[in-house]
């Protein structure tokens, strides 16, 4: 198939534009948009070509399958140039979970314990190596047909953006209002966005630059939940909404769960009333599963107790940290910006110190230059 360039002649104006064609011979082109499959050079397996509109659900996936599994993932992130950082542990290390269908999935952990990065691994928003995690049967990051076709859907961080000579995490806020974003989205029925906006009490005619942080949250949320899931992952998205909304979010989410077999992983920080929400409880703590239990196995949760529980876990967590530190040799000690160990701690730390507002490279080491 030709690849079409646009092109403009400047010296015969608008009328000129025409359209020239790339001449392509490869077989890839050839097979675009036809869909089904093709031989690759080397006569092994074939290659599902991409198809003119992405499927409303994901063809590969099968109703027996557990909707995540991870065999000995582990990950850690590299510095800029690609390479894993010296010195840096894992964010995830060895971790082996499964999900079934259906499940409603609270996972719980320490500032730090790994619980984003796992989110964002299952995702498909970081490479693993394939069978190191599955999602309905499939690798989130090779198959991308899973995010496409909203089967697998993220909603977590801010809505933000990067301002030059501004900042990082610059939060959005254009003069739009709610029912045309939330309208914006093709093959939505609006049965669903009526529901979504009934649930989150979004009133359409918000404009987002005038709104709060709450209720621009829900029109986030909102969006993320337009498309119907197969598994949904949620990173701390209810940080900013009051009692109500949180508490209509979470039933929806199970009641979803209860009529499409559909799966949630929920993390946060905020556990009042959630005792009868999880059917599954997954505890991370350094990068590693220490628990992960049927709700109904956990006695306390049964007795209303989530909170006390979950602060009794990452006291202990707490302490066994610090009394590793304490018997740790040659660890950098952080005595404020004085010395090579302040160097080497900012090295390490995304280039932080003390009195700068962020690291001099966005989400990268300054520690890059080794051989």
């Amino acid at each position: 198939m030709p690849v079409p360039v646009s092109v403009t002649h400047k010296s015969k104006g608008l009328e000129a534009q025409k359209h020239e064609e790339l001449p392509t011979q490869s077989s890839f082109f050839a097979n675009l948009g036809r869909g089904g499959t093709t031989a690759p050079n080397n006569g092994s397996t074939p290659v599902r070509q991409a198809t003119a509109a992405a499927p409303a659900t994901v063809p590969a996936m099968q109703l027996d399958v557990n909707a995540i599994e991870t065999s000995g993932l582990s990950f850690q992130y590299p510095g800029i140039d690609g390479k894993p950082i010296d010195d840096t542990h894992f964010v995830i290390k060895d971790m082996s979970i499964a999900v079934p269908r259906g499940s409603t999935v609270l996972l719980i952990g320490p500032n730090g314990a790994g619980k984003t990065t796992l989110l964002k691994v299952l995702a498909g928003k970081h490479m693993v190596k394939e069978g190191a995690v599955a999602v309905l049967g499939a690798s989130p990051f090779h198959d991308t047909s899973l995010t496409t076709s909203g089967s697998l859907n993220y909603v977590g961080g801010n809505w933000e953006r990067d301002v030059a000579f501004a900042g990082y995490s610059i939060p959005l806020a254009g003069d739009i209002p709610a029912r045309q974003m939330l309208n914006s989205m093709p093959g939505v029925s609006k049965a669903r966005i009526d529901r979504l906006v009934e649930v989150l009490d979004i009133d359409p005619e918000w404009r987002m630059h005038l709104v709060s942080d709450g209720q621009r949250r829900r029109v986030q949320i909102a969006m993320g939940l337009l498309k119907p899931f197969d598994v949904l992952l949620l990173d701390e998205i209810t940080v900013d909404l009051d009692v109500l909304g949180r508490a209509d979010l979470m039933k929806f989410l199970r009641e979803e769960c209860a009529e499409r077999n559909a799966t949630v992983i929920y993390a946060t920080h905020i556990f009042d009333g959630l005792e009868s929400w999880p059917s599954h409880v997954v505890y991370v703590a350094q990068g590693q599963v220490q628990l992960y239990e049927e709700a109904s196995a956990i006695p306390q949760l049964a007795q209303g107790d989530l909170l006390g529980l979950v602060e009794g876990w990452l006291r202990e967590e707490r302490d066994r940290r610090l009394g590793a530190r304490a018997a740790e040799t040659g660890r950098i000690d952080y005595q404020g910006d004085q010395g090579s160990a302040a160097d080497a701690l900012a090295a390490w730390n995304n280039g932080w110190k003390a009195g700068r507002m962020t690291s001099s490279l966005k989400q990268a080491s300054n520690a890059v230059w080794r051989r």
